[in-house]
């Protein structure tokens, strides 16, 4: 943390770099104040009593929105169509070639790229808007007729996300750090009072309920079990494997290059909270559409399946399985060993005790699926332990900190890494000149 600190204090001593962190708490501060700002046509009491209705789900949409879902503002569906898009093209390119070929033609291609996913963006918007809109029919207000109803609220909502996309370009283009995961930071830590708050009222409604042993006992628990959530996030985001590499000499003219030993680093988290969100966007969607379209159903299959996606024991495991598959998946797009092992070949380097070549790229395949093991068990892990912990003490409103931890810790990494390597370049620069 004093670290961080520094290097924030250093890089507002720098005019470009101030300039961009000013710009960037601008934007920050435009996404909180729309986030107060409502969608016509709808009451908003009843439709937080329609939030609390979807349990853990509506709980994760809010806190990811920073509260804006309960209030029923323009930027209530926050920036997930714009995530599922972008997740929907990484996938996309993997399985079609002309988009794998478009992804490898550079900054036209990524420009392009970034096109379909706006497109894409305001789809997804288009259609979570409508079935917001129809699960909200109870809470509507009744000024306007149904249709202009549906029209206000439905455009709405997909114009807030759209403007919360630009928000996040321009933080890209003229900021500091990632656009989109900056605002997902900030709205979890503007939800941090509130679940402060409720921590609170969880402690003092223990010490009540039980003796004083146990309640000391329980807030003990719950205050190690974060502590070693944070840790343990830290020492994976920042942990990597570092597989020695080898040079060899060759001459150039009159000077001879190669015979260094360097170090090849991989991450242990390669895939971030990719996983996560993955796994939940598709773990969510069917009781997303049962709460919003069957709400009042007596159907028994419909009340079973209700009952198999909130708490039982086998929608949390499906649910861990599915981030470990999806942390294999992630991880196999982000490195490609074998595309490591040729470049290290053509640059004349070479991993001691294995020959250049297939070998090499076979060794590097094993060491990463090494570290994508434990990081996808870490990762369901750090995911499902406040739902076991949130069972034990009885406060269902800690199951979401394993992912904001994850997220927030994410963030903040990347952004002070963005921070000392801009400083770094401006140091260079100034020597050079």
């Amino acid at each position: 943390m004093p670290g961080m600190i520094d290097t924030i204090k250093n890089a507002f001593k720098i005019p470009d770099l101030r300039r961009k962190l000013l710009l960037t708490l601008g934007l920050l501060v435009v996404f909180r104040i729309g986030c107060a700002v409502p969608v016509p046509g709808i009451d908003i009491a009843a439709f937080s009593r329609l939030v609390d209705s979807l349990g853990n789900i509506g709980n994760l949409f809010d806190a990811i929105s920073g509260g804006a879902l309960r209030q029923v503002s323009i930027f209530s569906m926050s920036i997930t169509p714009y995530i599922n898009a972008s997740i929907i093209m990484q996938l996309l390119t993997v399985v079609i070639p002309s988009l794998e070929r478009l992804q490898k033609e550079g900054e036209e291609g990524r420009k392009k790229i970034m096109q379909y996913v706006r497109y894409a963006t305001i789809v997804l918007g288009l259609l979570e808007a409508g079935a917001l809109w129809y699960g909200a029919r109870s809470a509507q207000s009744g000024v306007l007729p149904e249709f202009l109803n549906a029209i206000v609220v439905i455009f709405s909502f997909t114009a807030g996300t759209t403007f919360i996309m630009w928000l996040g370009e321009q933080i890209n283009e003229f900021g500091i750090g990632n656009g989109i995961s900056l605002m997902i930071f900030a709205g979890i830590v503007s939800r941090g009072p509130a679940g402060a708050n409720a921590l609170i009222a969880y402690f003092q409604n223990w010490t009540l309920s039980y003796n004083v042993l146990v309640a000391v006992a329980l807030i003990l628990l719950v205050v190690l079990a974060f502590v070693a959530i944070i840790g343990g996030v830290i020492f994976v985001q920042l942990a990597e494997r570092r597989i020695t590499v080898q040079y060899a000499k060759r001459v150039v003219g009159r000077k001879m290059y190669g015979g260094q030993s360097t170090y090849l680093p991989i991450k242990v988290n390669m895939a971030g909270v990719i996983p996560i969100i993955f796994a939940m966007s598709i773990m969510t969607l069917p009781a997303t559409i049962i709460s919003f379209f069957f709400t009042s159903s007596t159907n028994p299959f419909i009340i079973w399946l209700k009952a198999a996606t909130s708490q039982s024991v086998g929608y949390y495991v499906i649910y861990a399985l599915m981030i470990f598959g999806f942390t294999f998946f992630y991880s196999m797009i982000q490195f490609n060993p074998v595309e490591v092992s040729n470049n290290l070949q053509k640059n004349g380097g070479f991993i001691p005790g294995y020959r250049p070549g297939r070998p090499t790229a076979e060794y590097i395949s094993r060491v990463s699926n090494r570290l994508t093991w434990f990081n996808g068990i870490f990762l369901a892990l750090v995911t499902l332990l406040p739902v076991v912990l949130g069972g034990v003490t009885k406060a269902s409103g800690l199951w979401f900190g394993g992912t904001a931890v994850l997220i927030l810790v994410g963030v903040a990494i990347d952004l002070v890494n963005q921070l000392e390597s801009q400083m770094l370049m401006r140091h260079y620069k100034g020597f050079l000149d």
